[in-house]
């Protein structure tokens, strides 16, 4: 569903991926691990447009996307959850939820997608606080609407950036139980996540990066077995 090819990108002229492969198949979900600052999020970023590709591919759906704005990618059917959530602090919940849903897709929810009926049935705790304003919600209800707000738009694989950072762990536990439950429902998965222990149970496959650079590709099961590696790339 996404192949990444030797992508290099460039943040003004630091040199932040170095020929970063990678690939997502279609109702997996796969992890990019590995420590602060090594690219990760960057990784996302340049998938989803925000920040420009240097050069290499990016093939979505076996369609070139390196060019395109994000909103372009939005429409054809990338979601991005962004590690500092983006919610609107002076809108309601409700009115965050609508801004997810895609121009003139109001009343065109594909066959068992995302509705904002379906997201208040799902998620009891935003319909009691669809008239709150998002800026005074708890941080794991804030991460929670930003999540759902990117379901809304129906997305084919959707971008997730840290998602537990900073929640209290009965919070990281929902977190990680809805990244579960929709891609049981068929959803492609791209995760950033710092822990390790969440992505050994959630991922089916996980790539490490170390400055920038994919240094190890495998399985949860290959991971666990392999200390070296644990010790090399992800230990502090």
């Amino acid at each position: 569903m996404l192949i990444l090819n030797a992508v290099n990108t460039f943040y003004g002229k630091s040199h932040v991926l170095f020929d970063v492969s990678l690939e997502v198949r279609r109702g997996e979900i796969v992890a990019l691990l590995g420590r602060n600052g090594v690219g990760k999020s960057t990784t996302l970023g340049t998938v989803m447009g925000l920040v420009p590709a240097h050069s290499g591919s990016i093939r979505f759906r076996e369609t070139e996307i390196i060019g395109r704005k994000p909103h372009q990618n939005a429409m054809a059917g990338l979601g991005f959850v962004p590690e500092e959530r983006w919610i609107f602090p002076t809108l309601t919940v409700h009115q965050n939820l609508l801004m997810g849903i895609k121009p003139g897709h109001l009343g065109k929810t594909p066959v068992g997608g995302w509705t904002i009926e379906r997201a208040y049935d799902s998620f009891p705790q935003l319909a009691e606080r669809r008239n709150q304003l998002g800026g005074i919600l708890s941080g794991g209800e804030k991460q929670m609407l930003t999540i759902v707000r990117t379901l809304l738009g129906n997305p084919e694989l959707i971008l997730i950036d840290e998602p537990t950072e900073g929640l209290a762990p009965i919070i990281v536990e929902h977190v990680n139980t809805l990244i579960a439950d929709i891609n049981r429902e068929g959803l492609t998965v791209l995760l950033v996540e710092q822990n390790l222990q969440a992505c050994l149970r959630l991922a089916h496959r996980i790539y490490i990066l170390s400055k920038g650079q994919v240094k190890w590709a495998g399985t949860p099961k290959d991971l666990e077995e392999s200390k070296d590696v644990r010790k090399q790339y992800l230990e502090v």
